[in-house]
């Protein structure tokens, strides 16, 4: 039995202590920001002891790979952080069609990148501390002393010279494909999204990119991971799952405005989002979805929607986001519920498996996109993204190639024009801080 240890120290801009570290093998760095309380806990995650990466043709079973790597339930400390060590890292697009028996395209990535960690830095954006947890007292000495490392230089100017999208004419061809397979009556919702490429700049990072997004637009669920000769950069506003004793919770995103400089006129648009039958529609379909998935690991009756259609805020975008909870059945553990409920439904469509192979049809292999980036802790505790506004970069010979994507629930009235421009919405965080000019920081 180990004994779980902790020590507290005064606060540091969690931004800068990842940094120090972007460069090193499985950095895992979750960059909590803006308002409310998802937004309270940052993480940093370095050193694992174990990990597993599943390429598309590894048969293994991820979820008892990821069962196996976190081992029997260890107890959490009562003054601890909600993440106190243990398995984190990605789930792919790809383990969804694992979870559900099909056979989709691979991607040239890997469906799942696991890794155990023993100690993690936790900051406290309420208490202004940082807690080093460890499952005994040299491992959370060890956490403390990632401190120390000196920060790196955040690049300025831009990130990217030609970041760009060619596929807007053809995502608007894939909106009206999906809107005649609704009336056809094969589906009732897909969620379609398009690709934006670019190389970094000589001089810039993948962190750079989560530096600058977490200073221009915060998001409560941005993330940093860095494997192999890979990283990704989340700026997901969106909870997919969280767990909490026998509590579970999901909190999906459908429904889109653009923000306006004009207080007025943003409050309209807010406003004419949350009147919007269409998008309303949109967000009901996927909160019945995320209601049968958590009954697949929910005690019958358990699960409620305490919140539906609540106008959430961003820096580009207005969003329409509901509430999803149950309680889990006794013995219900992290591998389980992602088991049942992966991929997230807000991103696939309804019915969930018809939707993902209409996607399939339509779409590139989404690889990491649509995904989640998650911790799960040794205490049986959890919380997981789902990996929209996120940016995947390959070191190459020649230098960081990046992918993004962004996309949109269709339903029976969506129209192709007006699907692109927020696909256009929806992606402009992340182009701005890519192609900020020499003045950006």
């Amino acid at each position: 039995m180990h004994a779980r240890a902790l020590v507290k120290t005064s606060w540091t801009d969690p931004v800068a202590v990842a940094n120090a570290h972007a460069a090193t093998p499985f950095c895992l760095a979750l960059l909590s920001g803006g308002e409310g309380p998802a937004a309270r806990w940052s993480y940093l995650a370095l050193d694992p002891d174990a990990h597993l990466i599943l390429a598309p043709d590894d048969g293994r079973d991820p979820f008892t790979a990821l069962a196996d790597l976190l081992g029997p339930p260890l107890p959490r400390l009562a003054d601890g952080p909600p993440f106190q060590g243990g398995v984190a890292g990605l789930c792919g697009y790809g383990l969804g069609a694992r979870a559900e028996g099909l056979r989709l395209a691979a991607a040239d990535y890997p469906d799942a990148v696991f890794a155990r960690y023993g100690a993690v830095l936790a900051f406290d954006h309420q208490t202004r501390e940082v807690i080093a947890v460890g499952r005994d007292q040299q491992e959370a000495e060890r956490a403390l002393s990632w401190l120390a490392a000196p920060a790196g230089v955040i690049a300025k100017g831009p990130l990217s010279l030609d970041f760009s999208s060619r596929d807007g004419e053809s995502h608007e061809r894939a909106v009206a494909d999906v809107v005649g397979r609704i009336g056809a009556g094969e589906i009732f919702q897909a969620n379609i999204a398009r690709v934006w490429r670019g190389n970094l700049a000589e001089n810039a990072q993948p962190f750079d990119l989560a530096a600058r997004l977490y200073s221009q637009s915060p998001a409560p669920f941005a993330a940093y991971f860095r494997f192999e000769n890979r990283a990704l950069v989340s700026n997901s506003p969106e909870r997919f799952l969280q767990v909490e004793g026998r509590r579970i919770e999901s909190r999906p995103i459908k429904g889109t405005a653009p923000r306006s400089p004009d207080p007025a006129e943003d409050a309209r648009l807010a406003q004419a989002l949350l009147a919007s039958a269409k998008d309303r529609a949109e967000n009901l379909m996927i909160v019945d979805l995320m209601r049968n998935d958590l009954s697949r690991v929910c005690l019958p009756g358990e699960v409620e929607t305490p919140e539906l259609f609540r106008i959430e805020t961003f820096a580009n975008v207005h969003h329409l986001v509901s509430t999803v909870r149950g309680t889990l059945v006794e013995g219900a553990g992290p591998a389980d519920v992602l088991r049942a409920a992966f991929p997230p439904g807000s991103i696939t469509g309804a019915p969930k498996v018809q939707a993902m192979k209409v996607i399939d049809a339509l779409e590139p292999a989404r690889g990491p996109f649509f995904g989640s980036i998650f911790w799960a802790g040794f205490d049986g505790a959890m919380d997981a993204n789902v990996l929209i506004r996120t940016t995947a970069f390959t070191r190459t010979p020649d230098g960081w190639t990046l992918e993004a994507r962004a996309g949109g629930g269709i339903v029976a009235d969506s129209d192709p024009v007006a699907e692109r421009a927020e696909t256009e919405a929806k992606i402009d965080a992340v182009r701005s801080a890519l192609l900020g000019d020499l003045n950006d920081s």
